[in-house]
């Protein structure tokens, strides 16, 4: 669980709604930013391959993260 909290720090903060919508809110930017990045980048060739995987694996991170948030604000993980 400690190895969870460091790779998503937000997940781990949602004691009320406001604080869940912060941390789900977060994670949608984050995503998205990224994915404007990498859409401008994949435009090169080599990289754009590169850049492929690396929006796959940051697109399951913000998935991850917001269910983590989610179940962390309904009390079903443990603290």
């Amino acid at each position: 669980m400690d190895k969870l909290k460091s790779l998503f720090p937000f997940s781990f903060k949602t004691d009320d709604i406001k604080e869940l919508i912060i941390a789900i809110v977060i994670y949608i930017v984050i995503g998205f930013v990224a994915g404007l990045v990498i859409g401008l980048l994949s435009i090169i060739p080599y990289v754009g391959l590169i850049l492929g995987i690396v929006g796959w694996i940051l697109e399951v991170y913000v998935f991850v993260g917001i269910i983590l948030a989610v179940l962390n604000f309904l009390g079903v993980l443990k603290k």
